[in-house]
């Protein structure tokens, strides 16, 4: 009747969600407070839990072997891409998500991130509180074509912010909802089209297995001065090749809120001047959060039950 806890802000912070669990008779356990639990510390605690409310930390094979007793991890957002899928297979665990809870904090964190890197905010913040007079011409959203490689519940979030700001949207997904038709200034396109036509490409799609999306081909593609943001995953770009995009000048700009590891042990692409970062914090609002504990928890509970 034991549960494990390992979301960085509840180890921190708690929640008022986990109450339930404890009010169903199960026992917490919380890896290091505000800390990725590694995998010996995953080890360590899992025996004896049938339940782990987890974040995005790596979820091995060697972790899943180890804990005999889990019957389900609930994921306290959308992606499963840290999980061995095929170990929890094997061991009849279950992977449940806490589908689109954070959806609409990505998408709000994505556009004020667009709004940061063509206007150079950053920049212009840090010259004023270094007392430099220092501007950078920026360009306005309207008849700009925003490019959305995937197109879920964040990508269409992102879609309906850009269409208020008078842009153009080009999206492409494989598994594309053709029913989402928000404007006439919307339609799906091949990824070859997204690349090739958008003045900003936003990634909002989940790890592929043919590699980084976003790697020299593709950058080859996309018009000179484009704009790349990555509030996804950090292997959807090839770090190599976006710096070498950054430094001809192919690419304007790049936004980043998603590292591997985290915080990064490289931290070039971070501090380069024409990089805007942030520390995965796109589902880090007090409704996100919110969100996606409470339907974490109602997994649990269910699939417990």
């Amino acid at each position: 009747m034991k549960i494990l806890i390992t979301p960085r802000s509840l180890t921190r912070d708690g929640h008022k969600s986990l109450a339930r669990l404890e009010d169903a008779g199960y026992e917490l356990l919380f890896s290091t407070p505000g800390e990725f639990p590694s995998e010996d510390e995953l080890i360590k605690l899992l025996p004896g839990c049938v339940g782990y409310l987890a974040g995005v930390e790596k979820i091995s094979s060697r972790v899943l072997d180890s804990a005999g007793d889990l019957k389900v991890i609930s994921r306290n957002g959308t992606g499963v891409d840290s999980v061995d899928l095929g170990a929890a297979d094997r061991n009849k665990v279950q992977v449940l998500r806490a589908v689109g809870a954070n959806a609409r904090g990505v998408a709000e964190l994505t556009f004020g991130h667009i709004l940061a890197a063509v206007r150079s905010i950053p920049f212009s913040d840090a010259a004023m509180k270094d007392q430099r007079w220092e501007r950078r011409k920026g360009f306005e959203l309207a008849d700009r074509t925003l490019g959305l490689i995937g197109c879920g519940m964040i990508g269409q979030q992102v879609a309906r912010f850009a269409l208020g700001f008078d842009m153009r949207v080009l999206a492409c997904d494989p598994f594309a909802d053709m029913s989402f038709k928000p404007s006439n200034r919307f339609a799906f396109n091949s990824i070859d089209g997204v690349l090739a036509d958008s003045d900003i490409i936003s990634l909002h799609c989940p790890p592929q297995d043919g590699g980084p999306v976003i790697d020299a081909e593709t950058i080859e593609e996309m018009k000179d001065g484009v704009y790349i943001i990555n509030t996804a995953r950090a292997n959807l770009l090839d770090e190599r090749a976006v710096l070498a995009g950054l430094d001809s000048g192919k690419i304007a700009g790049v936004v980043i809120d998603a590292f591997d590891p985290e915080p990064p042990s490289d931290w070039t692409l971070a501090k380069h001047p024409k990089v805007v970062s942030s520390p995965h914090i796109g589902g880090f609002t007090s409704e996100s959060v919110d969100r996606a504990v409470s339907v974490a928890v109602d997994n649990l509970l269910a699939a417990l039950k």
